[in-house]
């Protein structure tokens, strides 16, 4: 009896560390995409090797203890680790624009529907994201209403009546609610290429 429980123990921590870090990992991520354009980048240089030196760590602590059960746990987590963070980070763009959407829908609705109708024919819109270093490969977002979703059953890129320049993608947040993206260092009231 007592032999059946301690082994029981011994699974249920091999099998503890890796569902925490797979379930852990893609909220910790999704966290970090909703807050900062530059997830990626942080990912990369600060998260990947402050992982890799505790399970390092962890893992050369295990082997002196001579513990495999361990081993096998720490190994298995950080396999956990790196796939689900793969997963997570393949799909960035559309994971952020969609939990930023998520949370914000109503702040940025009003902003934008409390701004005057555009006179010029163009759509209502307002900046949604911008990203870029010191003048230097600047890329903006916005987010746009669009009442008739001629943004919805096109390909892009391509030029849209209301939208100075030219898309070169269109993500649906919703019905009539759109973040779209021009090319690099356009802007939508400096286009470099005017229609």
């Amino acid at each position: 009896m007592l032999l059946r429980t301690l082994t029981t123990r011994k699974q249920e921590v091999i099998w503890r560390l890796p569902l925490f870090v797979a379930f852990g990992t893609p909220i910790l991520l999704a966290s970090l995409i909703l807050y900062t354009p530059y997830a990626g980048v942080l990912y990369a240089l600060c998260l990947v090797p402050a992982v890799l030196v505790s399970f390092v760590v962890l893992f050369l602590v295990a082997v002196r203890c001579k513990n495999p059960s361990q081993c096998l746990a720490l190994f298995l987590a950080l396999i956990a680790f790196l796939g689900t963070s793969n997963a997570v980070l393949r799909y960035q763009g559309e994971v952020r624009d969609h939990v930023r959407w998520f949370v914000w829908s109503a702040l940025f609705k009003t902003e934008l529907l409390s701004q005057p109708t555009r006179r010029n024919g163009q759509l209502r819109h307002l900046e949604w994201e911008a990203t870029g270093f010191a003048g230097v490969a600047n890329d903006t977002a916005y987010l746009v209403f669009d009442p008739g979703d001629a943004l919805a059953s096109t390909r892009t890129p391509r030029d849209f009546d209301g939208i100075p320049c030219k898309v070169i993608s269109a993500r649906r947040l919703e019905q009539h609610w759109y973040a779209i993206r021009f090319y690099t260092d356009q802007a939508w009231d400096d286009c470099t290429v005017s229609r």
